[in-house]
Parts: C-alpha cells; sequence; structure tokens
C-alpha cells in the first residue's frame, strides 16, 4: 500500500484561500482524469467540502506523488502552486489511513462530531467509481472509513458534541439564544436546493419558522424540496419555490436568509441586502453556508444585518467545547488503522501465496503425467488414490508455511515476506501480477454501486 493524500482544510488554510481554492463538480472530475494521467499515480479520488479539499491516490512514488498532487491541486483549483504550498498538508501510508478515519468521524470537522462528512466521504467514493478512478486500495480505504464513522456514532456520544454546520450556524445567529425560540415564527428564504440547503430547509422547519420559500437555479428542484417540506405527516411549515429572479423581492420579505449553491459569484451582494432593507424594521439574518460565499461579505457592515459565514463558524468552532467521547472515538479511530493495515498488508501477500499453490498443482499434474506414461497399467481408482496421495504430500508441505507466512505478513514491517516467497520458490513475476490483475478486476466489478 503506498496511500497518499495531499489536502488543505480550515485548519490549515484560511476561508480565504478555501474560498479561492473550491472546486466545482466538473473540475473534480478532470482532476481525477489527470491524476490518473500522472505517472506516479494508479488511483485517485477527491474529497471536496466546503471545509477541506483533499486528493487521495495510490502512487509508486513518495516524493514525485506529493510533487504531482500539489501541483495538480494548484492547478484545478487555480491557486498558484507557491501561494498554495503553504497551506497544503501531507499525509502517507497508515497516517493517510488515519487521517481519512478521523474525517469520517467528525474528529477533524470545523464542529466536531458532525456526521454530514459521512454523506461527503461517500460522495467522493461514488465520483471515483463512476469514473474507474478508484480502484481496489480507495474502494477498500473509503467503505472502510464510512463504517468506522458508522461505529463512532453508534458506539459513542460523538453525537453530543457534534451537530451540523447548519445547526451550528443557526444557533450563532440566534446568539444565546435558543434555537427554537429564536426561529419560532419567522419567514425563511433557503436558496439552493443540494443536500446542504435540503438540511437547511429541514432544521428551520423543526425549529418552528412559520414559512420557507425555496429559490434554486433550476425551479423543479426548488419544487421538489418544497413539495417534501410540505408532505402529510411533515414539519407543517408553508413552503413554496419560486425562480432566482424572485430572489430579490423575497429577501425583503424574510427574516433569516440561509444560502448555500455551487454559484461561482456572488448570489447576494452588499447593494441587494441594503435594497431589501428599505422601509424595514425588523433586523435579517444571513447564513453563508457556501464554498466560495453565496453572500457579500460587506454585509457585516450593514446595519440591521446579522451574517454568519464560514469565516465566523471557523472562528467560533475553535472555542467550542470537546466532547468527553472524543477521546474513545480517537481510540476506535486507532484500533481501525491498525486493523485496515493488517488487512490490507495480508492481501499483499495473497498474490504471491495463490501462485506458489498454483505452482504446485503444475508440479502435480506433471509428476502424475510423467507416472501414467511410465506406468500405462494403471486403472482408474489406482490413478486417482495415487494423485490424490500426492496432492495430500504438497498440501501438507505447504500448509504451514502459507499459513504462517499470511500471519507474518499481517504485521508491521511484514511487507517483505512476499519477495521472500517469490524468490524461495523461484515464482514466476507474471504469473504473480496476473493473480494480483485478476483480484483488481473482480474487486472492480463487486464495488460498483455498492455506494
Amino acid at each position: 500500500m503506498s496511500l497518499l493524500v495531499v489536502g488543505l482544510s480550515h485548519r490549515s488554510a484560511p476561508v480565504s484561500i478555501l474560498e479561492r481554492a473550491a472546486l466545482a463538480a466538473d473540475t473534480q472530475a478532470k482532476l481525477l482524469q489527470d491524476t490518473l494521467a500522472a505517472e506516479p499515480a494508479a488511483e485517485g479520488t477527491v474529497l471536496a467540502t466546503c471545509n477541506r479539499i483533499e486528493l487521495y491516490a495510490d502512487v509508486d512514488k513518495f516524493h514525485a506523488g506529493v510533487a504531482e498532487l500539489s501541483t495538480l491541486l494548484a492547478q484545478h483549483s487555480g491557486v498558484g502552486l507557491d501561494e498554495l504550498t503553504p497551506y497544503l498538508y501531507v499525509h502517507y501510508e497508515d497516517r493517510a489511513v488515519h487521517h481519512l478515519f478521523s474525517v469520517a468521524c467528525g474528529l477533524d470537522s470545523m464542529v466536531v462530531g458532525e456526521g454530514q462528512i459521512l454523506g461527503q466521504i461517500k460522495d467522493a467514493l461514488a465520483l471515483g467509481q463512476e469514473l474507474h478512478t478508484a480502484g481496489r486500495l480507495l474502494n477498500d480505504l473509503f467503505q472502510q472509513a464510512l463504517r468506522v464513522g458508522k461505529r463512532a456514532h453508534s458506539e459513542t456520544g460523538i453525537d453530543r458534541a457534534g451537530q451540523s454546520l447548519v445547526t451550528f450556524g443557526l444557533e450563532q445567529l440566534a446568539d444565546g439564544t435558543d434555537v427554537d425560540t429564536w426561529a419560532k415564527g419567522k419567514k425563511a428564504l433557503v436558496i439552493g436546493a443540494g443536500s446542504m440547503s435540503s438540511l437547511a430547509a429541514a432544521t428551520l422547519a423543526r425549529s418552528g419558522v412559520s414559512e420557507i420559500v425555496v429559490a434554486n437555479r433550476t425551479l423543479a428542484r426548488a419544487e421538489r424540496l418544497a413539495q417534501i417540506l410540505n408532505e402529510p405527516g411533515g414539519t407543517g411549515v408553508a413552503a413554496h419555490a419560486v425562480e432566482m429572479v424572485a430572489v430579490g423581492d423575497e429577501l425583503t420579505r424574510a427574516d433569516v436568509v440561509v444560502s448555500c449553491t455551487g454559484a461561482t459569484g456572488l448570489v447576494l451582494t452588499g447593494d441587494d441586502i441594503e435594497t431589501a432593507l428599505q422601509g424595514r424594521r425588523t433586523p435579517l439574518a444571513l447564513l453563508d453556508l457556501a464554498m466560495p460565499r453565496d453572500i457579500d461579505a460587506a454585509a457585516h457592515r450593514i446595519p440591521g444585518v446579522r451574517l454568519v459565514d464560514i469565516e465566523s463558524l471557523a472562528e467560533a468552532s475553535a472555542d467550542a467545547p470537546m466532547a468527553a467521547d472524543v477521546d474513545q472515538v480517537r481510540g476506535i479511530v486507532s484500533d481501525e488503522v491498525a486493523a485496515f493495515g493488517a488487512a490490507q498488508r495480508a492481501a499483499h501477500i495473497t498474490p504471491t501465496v495463490v501462485a506458489l499453490r498454483t505452482m504446485a498443482a503444475d508440479v502435480v499434474a506433471g509428476e502424475v503425467a510423467r507416472l501414467e506414461g511410465r506406468l500405462p497399467g494403471l486403472d482408474d481408482k489406482q490413478r486417482a488414490e495415487i494423485t490424490q496421495t500426492v496432492r495430500r504430500v504438497v498440501d501438507k508441505l505447504l500448509h504451514a508455511p502459507t499459513v504462517r507466512v499470511k500471519q507474518l505478513a499481517s504485521e508491521p514491517g511484514g511487507a517483505g515476506y512476499a519477495d521472500a516467497l517469490r524468490t524461495l520458490f523461484d515464482l514466476d513475476p507474471e504469473t504473480v501480477a496476473s493473480v494480483s490483475r485478476a483480484d483488481l478486476n473482480d474487486a472492480d466489478v463487486k464495488n460498483r454501486g455498492r455506494v
């Protein structure tokens, strides 16, 4: 395993850099295609959220891999390599596994313990599978990361520490008041109809707002979200959809606005907000969860407006208390990293063991054929008994060393046992490689559609 991750997040880079480096969906796809075209990388996938961009790859050379992945991130993000490099972090092999598992458990999130990251990891794996850039290593890694994240949430109280960015943002807008009390009876405008906007709409509905208006570039998606909110047995909130051109008018009526779109430019400018405030006496609360930002930062300076964005959330989260359960989750991560490493090292030697047993079977077949030539008078029963006896002898001779070598290979530093086995038994490297390719093809077929 030569797993490498190069990335930047809210922990390593200011929001201004993250905002500029944000990757659109089509850019992520091009980044992955170029990653596989790069010489050091055999497979890759990208994890891109509002507060992190990470490129995962299986590389054959560490230094060349770091240089290539860093360059690709710079090229596709549009931030110059010299400017981007100070904010990049690098994790390799077990440290890279530890990092992703920690991310999956919410330990590396802006809001510790939040569960949204699991959906984002699932999306990252789905993209790699769709583009066929995620091979056996990354399929195994990301599938296991999802399981580790779910285990952390089910076996510990990390959920008590964690909450979604939406909930955390609304708490910041409420400024010390209970969110349900603060939101009760308010009119809300949700801009965008993706997963984050849908979560925001649902959270606002549960918090007691009286009305939700959903605006989206594609009206059908906005209508679908409004329909879900209006379904019988739901939240009971009145919801309807509008086109993006109606946002200006809706802004004059709204008490709280949550925006999270994939737009590359501002959705609400300072002038838009000032125009909406004319003649109104009630304050306007704005929550911007987009990266890059949807709402002009100038809104911070407009009287009667309270804006919470990714930057202010990052500052607020730095002071958030850590739950006691975090240590327990860290223990789970450490155990799972060790187990994953052992499984990968054991899997690494499997093609060599298979090749060894294939060679032994060929030797048995050759010797039985030679014996039949020298003893043509053997009947079927005698021939079968001799063949079975020779096979039992070979199996017994190979059983202990192959079981033991698998055990040894699963331990740290056990990668050399495969090389030793190939050397001792003079195994054909191409035979071993063909077994590996067959395993990889099987894994690719098996993993398609699993997320």
